[in-house]
């Protein structure tokens, strides 16, 4: 009778254990939902950093956009020439948001800058690496920059004081995102990173719009180290079609594994 006893209650904790796991999983469902509602809000009309205002406008005409590739008006000094590398897909909501939040700041900087959108075709797996691959080759024909970033659509910096200036490189931008509680990611790696709480970036809420997820990379992941001397750079195929808009140069690429194929790995 006691171990009768004992199961049926091991069952009903078992049964308020799931209970409060599928209401917590239903509550942070909900905060991330209302995040993101939020977060549309007070981009549309204006938000702060740093105490300084930057105005959102998703309707941005030529007139009032800079160059693709921008200049600081009466600069005396060479500045640090940078290009920014976008990879991107589907995320069209998240794009005027990160260029009008950070094209001030770059233009605060006193940099010369670029970005470059570079945007996967076809139905293939996202493939990031790829495309920040392609952005270099094409980059590079248009200026000798002096540094690239690489840049997530989703990444907007909390602080101005960030500098996106060619210093000691590597350089680690987004140390600590929101959404991992600001805890630092990737110690242990030799790169310079920015001083304390310059490194903080908030990641705007999004849903991967039925993204296919490629399972082999935790496989190339294993064998990376091997494959590093031969994949890459030196076996990029690619067809690009480039555009030049107001605020960015646009590379569209369809890609697949057959465009940089690698033998026995």
């Amino acid at each position: 009778m006691k171990e009768k006893a004992r199961k049926s209650e091991m069952k009903e904790v078992n049964e308020y254990v799931f209970m409060v796991q599928a209401r917590g999983i239903q509550i942070r469902e909900n905060v991330k939902n209302i995040g993101a509602q939020v977060l549309e809000q007070v981009v549309r009309g204006a938000y702060s950093i740093n105490g300084t205002d930057y105005s959102y406008d998703f309707n941005m005409s030529e007139s009032d956009a800079p160059p693709t590739e921008y200049l600081p008006e009466g600069f005396t000094l060479l500045p640090s020439q940078v290009a920014i590398l976008v990879p991107f897909r589907n995320r069209h909501e998240h794009l005027p948001i990160l260029l009008r939040h950070l094209v001030p700041v770059l233009q605060k900087q006193r940099l010369q800058f670029g970005f470059y959108v570079v945007q996967q075709g076809g139905t293939e797996p996202f493939n990031r690496a790829m495309l920040f691959n392609v952005g270099y080759k094409e980059a590079m024909k248009d200026l000798d920059w002096d540094c690239l970033v690489f840049h997530d659509v989703d990444h907007l910096m909390e602080n101005d004081r960030n500098y996106y200036g060619c210093t000691d490189m590597p350089r680690h931008f987004a140390v600590k995102l929101d959404k991992y509680s600001y805890m630092v990611r990737f110690a242990g790696y030799t790169v310079s990173r920015p001083y304390r709480e310059q490194g903080r970036y908030m990641s705007i809420p999004h849903h991967h719009h039925g993204e296919a997820q490629f399972l082999g990379r935790y496989s190339l992941l294993r064998h990376s180290k091997e494959r590093q001397k031969v994949d890459g750079l030196n076996n990029l195929n690619y067809s690009p079609l480039v555009s030049r808009r107001p605020l960015y140069t646009n590379i569209t690429v369809s890609l697949s594994r057959m465009l940089a194929p690698v033998a026995d790995y």
